[in-house]
């Protein structure tokens, strides 16, 4: 799981509802995607399988999913699966609109669960 922010946060809670049910989770904060540390996203890819979710709260374009993406296309056997807004965003609780645009801990299990 790679977030970043709020995503982070809602990364580090799906890793822990994921762990109650038995699957473990890495978790990478990135701190920034220029420079992007390839090399240790390269390598937890790898050591969980190839399996990589990314998460981010605003468009995909020019955002962490697209530049894991990126980074890992050299990668044979690597998939990535990315969550963010694809949706024009509008205001309301955080924890009502992370939920609402489908980048909350709830739908980051399902997507490692349905990976």
């Amino acid at each position: 799981l790679i977030g970043a922010g709020v995503t982070l946060y809602e990364s580090l809670t799906a890793a822990d509802l994921l762990a109650k049910e038995g699957i473990n989770a890495c978790v990478i904060d990135p701190f920034t995607i220029k420079p992007l540390d390839v090399e240790l996203i390269q390598r937890h890819a790898k050591r969980v399988g190839g399996r990589v979710v990314t998460v981010e709260d605003h468009y995909p374009a020019g955002g962490i999913g697209e530049t894991v993406s990126a980074a890992l296309a050299v990668e044979g056997g690597v998939k990535v699966h990315s969550l963010c807004v694809r949706e024009v965003p509008r205001s309301g609780p955080p924890e009502v609109l992370v939920d609402l645009f489908g980048i909350s801990a709830r739908h980051i299990v399902n997507a490692v669960k349905n990976f």
